[in-house]
């Protein structure tokens, strides 16, 4: 197994009252900082999620998995006429086994939320503890965790344990997408300094890369595809404060950030040159991590996908007032 990665610090966490814009702004600070820690999981996906469900929010670093388990009742309900055997329970708690894979920074979390399809033929929503896990340890390109977790027959007890409806599963799917997309953008932001940075102090026949016109063209176009990002990543914030809203802005912030990843990375490295692709460039740090949160949580085509559906399903005349917040 790979080196523990530090968690963030707990008592930087915020308040669960917090606003929605604020947690968006920390997770994209994140992404600018390369924070080494599930803060935007965290923040916008596990807490609100658990909070929908009505549990507990448990203090500290959270990560979110879901995926297919063996999920059984862990008290049969023997005397239940309903169903075949073991389809009844005399309450919720679960025994579970399996293994839910590429899970963000599990090694830094105290807990993990989990998705899953329960007994009952409908979806669940639990928590497992960190010591009720077993850990085999993977990584993105950027080197970050994603580490598969292994279950073996984990009793989770019915205080840990909520039914939900299927709102709550594709509230966080786009919950995910957002968060990736705000860690984008503050990645996205970092290139662009780091650009600019490299193309004022870099000279060639005596004078600084920046005052090549061919440069300024695609400093402009880098600047561009970061302000588009930064603009649905907004968007999608603001639609997070009034219930219901949010996830068609959600969708759009996540397709534009998946989308503008290959041009922000192209011109950010194009105009280093050979030194941005070094492994302890500050960009290589910033780029690589685009490369691996654009192909996580569905990537570009899965939300485009979903954007078309809607225009399909007859939303079509809306679709451009959606879009900007018109």
């Amino acid at each position: 197994m790979s080196t523990e990665s530090p968690a963030p610090d707990t008592a930087a966490l915020p308040p669960l009252d917090t606003a929605p814009a604020t947690l968006v702004a920390l997770a994209r600070d994140a992404g600018y900082r390369g924070a080494p820690g599930p803060l935007a999981e965290t923040l916008l996906v596990a807490r609100p999620l658990l909070a929908a469900a009505g549990l507990a929010v448990p203090d500290g670093p959270l990560t979110v998995a879901t995926g297919p388990l063996d999920v059984r009742f862990a008290h049969v309900d023997t005397d239940s006429r309903v169903g075949p055997s073991g389809a009844a329970g005399t309450d919720d708690a679960l025994r579970v086994s399996g293994t839910l894979h590429r899970v963000p920074w599990a090694r830094a979390a105290d807990a993990a939320v989990v998705l899953t399809e329960g007994p009952h033929g409908g979806p669940v929503i639990f928590v497992l503890e960190a010591a009720e896990w077993w850990q085999s340890a993977g990584a993105n390109l950027a080197g970050e965790p994603r580490d598969d977790l292994v279950l073996r027959e984990v009793t989770v007890p019915a205080e840990r344990v909520r039914r939900v409806p299927a709102a709550l599963v594709r509230e966080a799917a786009w919950r995910s997408g957002l968060a990736r997309a705000a860690l984008i953008a503050g990645a996205a932001r970092r290139c662009v300094e780091l650009t600019v940075a490299h193309t004022s102090s870099r000279r060639q026949f005596g004078r600084p890369l920046s005052r090549f016109q061919a440069v300024k063209q695609e400093e402009a176009k880098l600047v561009e595809e970061a302000a588009l990002v930064t603009a649905a990543v907004e968007a999608a914030a603001s639609a997070l404060a009034a219930p219901g809203s949010a996830e068609f802005p959600a969708w759009v912030a996540a397709a534009q950030a998946a989308a503008s990843v290959a041009e922000i990375t192209r011109i950010a490295h194009q105009l280093h040159g050979a030194i941005g692709f070094t492994e302890l460039s500050p960009l290589h740090l910033a780029t690589t991590r685009l490369w691996s949160w654009r192909d996580e949580d569905g990537g570009e085509r899965s939300w485009q996908q979903r954007i078309g559906r809607y225009v399909l399903d007859g939303a079509g005349e809306q679709l451009w007032p959606r879009v900007t917040g018109g």
